[in-house]
């Protein structure tokens, strides 16, 4: 009975690991290569078609069993464990890092596959058939629950991608000496000779790669920014980086700027003051994202403003806006206001069930390369932010670049026009993003008046560095259209519909 539940603890073991794996590969993926969407899908599904050809090989073992047991568990461990330090090291020195992610998928999912038939055989002598099979893939599956639980609540936000691959492998190690201990004398010649020896190597490599995958994976890094990393940090949501030239800094998130200390202002002041100014006397704002805390910054030379609730899903990233000394000098500690309240969950949810009603409503996001992003772009959401706001509120997003992106822009446009917005877009040119756009949405008022009351807004009481009514002319004109036809072909981004992120893929990226 002893060996059985060795046996079966091992298929836990594997079930944890395998799904990890999983996790590991496709959030790699989706890192490194983009597209969550197209990389969580085709790796799972690559790892699930190598399980089903790993478990058709298993037909050819018909001795030894036991022994290849051990060897593929020893094997596994060595795969999972340095699945992060490959794809970095593979990311560093060539633009094929794919390829390895993607062979690591299949040879993960051909050893998996091949466990869980070898195990059924070895545990026939201890149960009968039905008993048998139930009991092992019972103990997979609860392991893939476990492994889940791990990933999403420990592996991500405390070990990250660096660790949680070692924890994996030594977990999956530690059952296969297990089995090797209780089980070695039924190995046969010099198989336990074999096993010991591969034990050490393995025990000595995994050993070693905790040591160095840190340094291993920030060269790896360093190699997808031109200039020093001085700050990485995995959260459960995000890769946060940040790295300086000269005296400058600049923000990642996913490997895609948010902000340079260089010319911030030109991306901040107009996303803030337009629709700050325009609210005459705006008390209650709401911004959404912002976690560098610069946004909040500028709304805060308002006197009028009583409170700005700021709702960023990842505390990392707050956190970081509130201690990082570059980004508190930055945003001259505008997080320790005691006017500035922090919620960290998701704002989609938080408008759901928020009372309050809001002058003003800010979005500064990420852009909407993502599914999950999209959502925080689509009409249901701005549906969301019409109903929190006064009767002549104003809503404004960042809505990525009119020329870059220019089908993605007129798609934010189009779709904050469905939630009953009168619209105004606009631009203006930061250095190190290059052309950047904004879409403001109000309530209550035509196009010809809002155009009009843009155009005559000044900021002479307002502590700006470039913003002034001489700009306002120039960042609400786009001139002839250079891309026709873009804003009647495009479609209302929603929930359902997820169209934007796919529009912002398929942008002029490479022009940038």
């Amino acid at each position: 009975m002893l060996k059985s539940n060795i046996l079966k603890l091992a298929l836990f073991a594997t079930g944890l690991s395998g799904i990890v794996a999983e996790y590991i590969l496709s959030t790699l993926a989706t890192y490194l290569l983009g597209d969550s969407v197209v990389q969580w899908t085709m790796i799972i599904s690559v790892m699930m078609f190598s399980m089903g050809l790993g478990s058709r090989l298993t037909r050819y073992f018909d001795r030894h069993l036991l022994y290849i047991f051990i060897l593929i568990e020893f094997t596994l461990s060595i795969f999972v464990s340095f699945s992060s330090i490959l794809s970095y090291t593979f990311e560093a020195f060539t633009i094929y890092s794919g390829f390895i992610i993607y062979l690591l998928s299949i040879c993960i999912g051909l050893m998996i596959g091949m466990e869980i038939p070898i195990a059924i055989r070895l545990n026939d002598t201890f149960e009968s058939l039905k008993i048998n099979v139930s009991s092992v893939i019972e103990k997979d599956y609860y392991g893939s629950l476990i492994g889940g639980l791990l990933f999403a609540f420990i592996g991500l936000p405390y070990l990250g991608l660096t660790y949680t691959p070692f924890v994996l492998g030594l977990i999956n190690f530690s059952i296969a000496c297990l089995l090797f201990f209780f089980l070695q004398k039924h190995l046969i010649g010099q198989q336990r000779k074999i096993l010991y020896v591969f034990g050490m190597v393995v025990f000595l490599s995994i050993v070693i790669g905790v040591f160095i995958a840190k340094p291993v994976i920030l060269f790896g890094e360093q190699q997808r920014y031109k200039d020093k990393i001085v700050y990485e940090e995995q959260s459960r949501y995000q890769k946060i980086v940040m790295t300086k030239w000269k005296e400058h800094y600049w923000l990642y998130l996913n490997g895609n700027q948010q902000l340079s200390t260089l010319d911030e202002i030109m991306y901040h002041e107009p996303l803030v003051h337009p629709a700050m100014r325009l609210a005459r006397v705006p008390q209650q704002v709401l911004v959404m994202g912002g976690g560098d805390g610069c946004a909040v910054r500028e709304i805060l030379k308002y006197p009028s403003v009583k409170q700005v609730t700021l709702v960023d899903l990842d505390p990392a990233m707050t956190n970081l806006g509130k201690q990082h000394p570059i980004l508190t000098s930055l945003n001259d500690s505008s997080f320790y206001n005691p006017k500035v309240k922090i919620w960290n969950e998701d704002g989609f949810q938080f408008l759901d069930t928020c009372q309050s009603v809001y002058d003003v409503i800010i979005v500064d996001l990420p852009d909407p390369r993502t599914v999950e992003l999209s959502r925080l772009y689509s009409s249901e959401f701005y549906k969301q932010c019409y109903k929190q706001l006064n009767k002549n509120g104003i809503l404004i997003t960042q809505a990525g670049s009119p020329y870059f992106g220019t089908q993605a822009f007129c798609c934010v446009l189009k779709t904050m026009q469905s939630a009953d917005f009168t619209t105004q877009a606009l631009h203006n040119h930061v250095i190190t993003l290059g052309e950047w756009g904004w879409v403001m949405g109000v309530k209550n008022i035509s196009p010809s008046v809002l155009k009009k009351k843009l155009l005559n807004l000044d900021f002479k009481d307002v502590n700006t560095q470039w913003i002034n009514q001489e700009a306002m002319p120039l960042i609400s004109s786009f001139g002839k259209k250079i891309y026709p036809n873009t804003d009647t072909s495009v479609q209302v981004n929603t929930i359902h519909n997820p169209v934007l992120y796919r529009y912002y893929l398929k942008g002029n990226w490479d022009l940038y």
